[in-house]
């Protein structure tokens, strides 16, 4: 047996509601909202404000998802909106909202955009285990490691975890730095006022900002919110395929997801190895021969390249190019040969 995590697939939809609907303590919080649940995570798949994962048990060739997170980019309206008491349950607000048209969720240009200059909001839509898999520790340590690996790289101002199901899980949010939001004092907080599985049985918020984090010693969470500006400025197409490549995608499965021909996707890694070349040279300059994007074999070329990205998962997450420092140093070049042309 074994857990790994994936993406949510439009496939998967209807199976990750019912873990919703039928879980004892997230599945009533949603009361008439839940037949709403399906058709608003569909809405979501193909927007850049959202990160919509799975955990799955394997046992030989059966599969079972055993969890769903899902976590959305909002912006500072609805963010304060859900502070403001009397506070209310995320699910069904976000599902009301999509299914209305009134979305609070961030378009793909407002993600890049925010994700360029003062930061992102995340609110964590679900965070849920399926009954019956809730004592099972591998699958605990594989949402950490999920949770982790989808939201770094990004430059996040604020964060909400998910609405809390059990005191374990309230524990172990606070252990890792998450803090409560106390809507009267209008601040976050270290510990609970009350007991616990009331705090559970209400509508409540418990996350961090970058604000709070960088003003406390280092916890967990905190690896969240150390940010690198990108390098390489990859294209909206380029960073697509490399994220498929990253987590173990042949070219022929790139070719597939990306419904292009394998010699376009050839094609493409040829581009990009040449981007890396140009910017980040120290990262050729480390390996053993002088010009090893041009001459190594391409599975070695490949392996050195996916290594540095899941190292720096920021040259992944969507951006203004012209905000990074390539974008910057393009215009700069741009300005030069029009004094030239002058």
């Amino acid at each position: 047996m074994s857990i790994r995590h994936r993406t949510m697939m439009p496939k998967d939809v209807r199976e990750c509601a019912e873990i919703i609907a039928t879980h004892p303590v997230v599945g009533p919080r949603y009361g008439n909202a839940i037949k709403d649940l399906r058709p608003a995570w569909l809405r979501l798949l193909h927007c850049e404000a959202k990160v919509a994962a799975v955990l799955e048990e394997v046992i030989g060739s059966h599969t079972t998802i055993c969890f769903v997170g899902v976590s959305v980019f909002v912006g500072d309206d609805f963010v304060r909106e859900m502070k403001t008491p009397p506070l209310r349950w995320v699910g069904p607000e976000l599902t009301t909202r999509l299914m209305r048209e009134d979305s609070p969720l961030l378009s793909d240009k407002q993600v890049r955009e925010a994700n360029s200059g003062a930061g992102l909001n995340l609110v964590v839509w679900e965070g849920c285990i399926r009954p019956g898999f809730e004592q099972n520790t591998e699958i605990h340590r594989g949402i950490l490691n999920l949770f982790v690996h989808e939201h770094r790289g990004y430059l996040w101002n604020e964060v909400h975890a998910q609405q809390i199901e059990s005191v374990e899980r309230l524990e172990w949010t606070l252990k890792t730095g998450g803090q409560i939001w106390n809507p009267e004092a209008g601040r976050w907080v270290e510990s609970l006022e009350k007991d616990p599985r009331e705090f559970i049985d209400e509508p409540h918020i418990v996350g961090i900002t970058r604000k709070v984090e960088h003003s406390r010693p280092g916890s967990w969470v905190g690896a969240l919110f150390d940010y690198h500006p990108p390098q390489c400025g990859f294209s909206r197409s380029e960073q697509q395929m490399l994220l498929i490549a990253r987590d173990g995608g042949t070219d022929q499965e790139l070719s597939q997801n990306l419904r292009v021909s394998v010699p376009t996707v050839k094609k493409m890694w040829l581009s990009i190895y040449r981007r890396v070349a140009d910017h980040l040279p120290a990262l050729s300059a480390n390996q053993s021969q002088p010009d090893v994007w041009s001459v190594r074999r391409g599975k070695e070329k490949k392996r050195g390249l996916l290594a540095y990205l899941r190292e720096h998962p920021e040259e992944l997450r969507p951006v203004c190019r012209r905000r990074t420092p390539i974008g910057q140093i393009g215009e700069r070049k741009s300005r030069r040969r029009l004094e030239v042309r002058l």
